[in-house]
């Protein structure tokens, strides 16, 4: 072979190395545009995900709830296994009536069922958002149950009465030794009347028509006796 032939063969294989080398390059930059496109299909996706499951979280969030974590604990029991939520009207005859059993059922099952109570102040007893509002205002320091408790062991003396019965409510907090400039602002706080109405809110939502109505488990009760409550915690305690 010539000089000149192998000089010839030369610059072809210099070609072909030159033409290999863009072919590779050509190659590497289709790869990186795959990879940036599936990237960016990625985080589509992935934001697309989250979207839809904080609307989910926020739409389950305004929905009714039968226990929110700012309702009223009368006590807890630490497994959580059983829960019994009552809606209640402070002036209704009805939950008067079932207050000294509900007392006793907290007795009874104290460290087993969890006892919630919900505010449903029903529009027609004139006192009876009053009342929610005393209570409500009495929880804000920490004297929920001695003021839930108040208003059942005093209802004959105000309830089924069309004259305020603020300056009676206002006496409670008093002999509860409440700070009464922190329980005013409280019971006139339109905060106060919105966590009532919040309760008011998920009870319709949830088909209370009246009081008291109760839940356990989250599974509306509708007992014709104190037995009738009793056998129901018991068979969900038995699960």
């Amino acid at each position: 072979m010539s000089d000149q032939q192998e000089r010839a063969q030369a610059r072809r294989a210099k070609i072909e190395a030159l033409r290999e080398e863009e072919e590779r390059q050509r190659a590497r930059k289709r790869n990186v545009a795959f990879v940036l496109s599936a990237i960016a299909v990625f985080a589509v996706v992935v934001a697309a995900v989250l979207v839809i499951t904080r609307t989910g979280g926020e739409q389950a969030a305004q929905g009714p709830q039968v226990v929110r974590p700012n309702s009223h604990r009368l006590q807890s029991a630490q497994d959580g296994k059983v829960t019994l939520v009552e809606f209640l009207d402070f002036e209704c005859e009805a939950c008067g009536a079932a207050f000294p059993v509900i007392e006793q059922l907290r007795k009874q099952y104290t460290g087993k069922v969890t006892f919630v109570a919900r505010y449903f102040p029903i529009t027609s007893h004139f006192n009876a958002e009053r009342a929610a509002r005393a209570v409500e205002a009495a929880a804000g320091q920490g004297k929920f149950d001695a003021m839930y408790q108040r208003m059942y062991q005093t209802q004959k003396t105000w309830a089924e009465k069309q004259t305020p019965a603020d300056k009676l409510f206002r006496e409670f907090a008093q002999q509860l030794g409440l700070d009464m400039t922190a329980w005013d602002k409280a019971y006139n706080s339109p905060q106060t009347l919105a966590r009532i109405n919040q309760d008011v809110a998920d009870g319709q939502k949830l088909g209370v028509e009246g009081t008291p109505t109760f839940f356990l488990n989250g599974q509306k009760l509708q007992p014709k006796s104190t037995d009738d409550i009793k056998a129901a915690i018991d068979a969900a305690l038995a699960k």
